[in-house]
């Protein structure tokens, strides 16, 4: 996404440097996903040239062409939304596999659509079932398989494991109103600063997917903590829109910056509790091996 230029000799700029955006901690495993691109963009094309060709034929081809320009419209969404389900997972050290295929009913509808196109052109059935075929293969080439299966969820119970990814999701989701509301005060800065805290919150995020036992403990930071934080962002982007008050934008980031503290020493006591339990319990099975180790 676009922004807009700041630094010391833009309008309202400050004298210091333009600010650069956060560098997230590493996370992830060291990858970060492959971008869909142009290329799922090009099946949006498809559907036009169908249906332009389906007002041009008959009444069966009429219907030919809008089923075929219907169906290739349904495997370009899918599609898309396959790619990104399939970059969250990437993104993520624990993970479950995504709960529809989305790739795959979209290779097999993209199957259909193409049946239906050629069908309208050709009118040979064993043509159109070729060619449907071939694009099928085409599209999961181009686009791989969806995730088939849980990642680093050995030992994780599948209940605790849903109601960490629903506290994740609502997290998210209020993540993205602080995102959207900030654009509105027309602050480069600000819009960093806010990026800076929900780095700093997706890392609480994270160590509760990657230990659920965690999440009784974190939910008030999930929920209520993050719920203020997009209210108090949307007042906030409303006043300083129209008013440019220098002390509600000092409050605004003294609260950032206090949400940002909490959210990092909260995720650096879960992971020091963690070490602490490994610590135990390794503790406890040398013991347990020096016991059960016959001695000659």
């Amino acid at each position: 996404m676009a922004q807009r230029f700041g630094g010391k000799y833009s309008p309202n700029g400050d004298s210091g440097p333009a600010p650069t955006a956060p560098q997230p901690p590493n996370l992830f495993d060291g990858k970060r996903p492959a971008k869909a691109g142009a290329r799922s963009n090009l099946l949006f094309l498809l559907p036009v040239i169908f249906a332009v060709q389906a007002f041009r034929a008959d009444a069966g081809g009429l219907a030919l062409g809008l089923g075929a320009a219907g169906l290739m419209l349904g495997a370009a969404i899918l599609t898309r939304e396959g790619l990104k389900a399939e970059q969250a997972y990437e993104l993520r050290r624990v993970a479950r596999r995504p709960a529809i295929p989305r790739k795959i009913f979209a290779a097999l509808l993209m199957a259909a659509g193409l049946f239906a196109g050629a069908m309208l052109t050709n009118g040979n059935p064993l043509t159109a079932a070729l060619l449907g075929g071939l694009g099928a293969l085409f599209h999961l080439g181009a686009f791989g398989l969806d995730p088939l299966r849980d990642k680093g969820a050995e030992g994780v119970d599948a209940f605790q494991s849903d109601r960490v990814a629903r506290a994740v999701d609502e997290a998210e989701g209020y993540l993205t109103g602080m995102k959207d509301a900030i654009l509105r005060a027309r602050d480069r800065a600000l819009e960093t600063r806010v990026d800076r805290f929900a780095t700093a919150a997706r890392a609480l995020c994270r160590r509760i997917e990657e230990d659920p036992g965690d999440l009784s403990a974190a939910r008030k930071y999930l929920g209520v903590y993050l719920m203020g934080a997009r209210d108090a962002t949307v007042k906030f982007a409303d006043l300083y829109a129209q008013t440019r008050d220098a002390r509600a934008r000092s409050d605004y980031e003294a609260l950032l910056s206090d949400l940002e503290t909490t959210f990092a020493a909260r995720s650096q006591q879960f992971l020091t509790n963690d070490a602490g339990a490994l610590d135990v319990e390794i503790q406890v099975l040398r013991d347990r091996l020096q016991f059960e180790t016959p001695r000659h």
